[in-house]
């Protein structure tokens, strides 16, 4: 005995393969000829925008400082540990602060793990040595 099905009552499992195939995008046949719409060489300076950080040094312990004080109607003395910490992230986050002006101001090449880090005016010095 041959089950007769309905026009419609499965055709929505097919459909949904049906709707994908017909919005792909077909692949590349040939490689895409590159096209130069810049020169592709530096230009002779670098803008400082990039090195300007929104993110605040020490947050985290700043928050979990506040929520202690909070909690303790803002004695001090029962939230020393965390006053501590605050204190000790916030000096050496100025000392790493300090040692990246110092790293700008040094007239020596950078190398190692520092040049990730050099400043723009670092940049541009090296760009003035080296003008394209």
């Amino acid at each position: 005995m041959q089950k007769q099905v309905r026009y419609g009552q499965n055709r929505g499992a097919m459909r949904g393969t049906g709707v994908l195939a017909r919005n792909a995008r077909a692949p590349q046949k040939e490689p895409v000829p590159f096209q130069q719409l810049l020169p592709l060489k530096l230009k002779n300076s670098v803008s400082g925008k990039g090195e300007r950080t929104s993110n605040v040094a020490c947050l985290q312990e700043m928050a979990v400082m506040f929520a202690c004080l909070k909690r303790s109607e803002f004695d001090q003395a029962l939230c020393s540990k965390e006053i501590t910490s605050f204190q000790s992230c916030y000096n050496t986050s100025q000392e790493q602060k300090k040692a990246k002006k110092e790293l700008d101001r040094s007239d020596g090449p950078v190398l190692g793990a520092e040049a990730r880090f050099m400043g723009h005016k670092k940049i541009n010095q090296l760009l003035r040595k080296f003008p394209q």
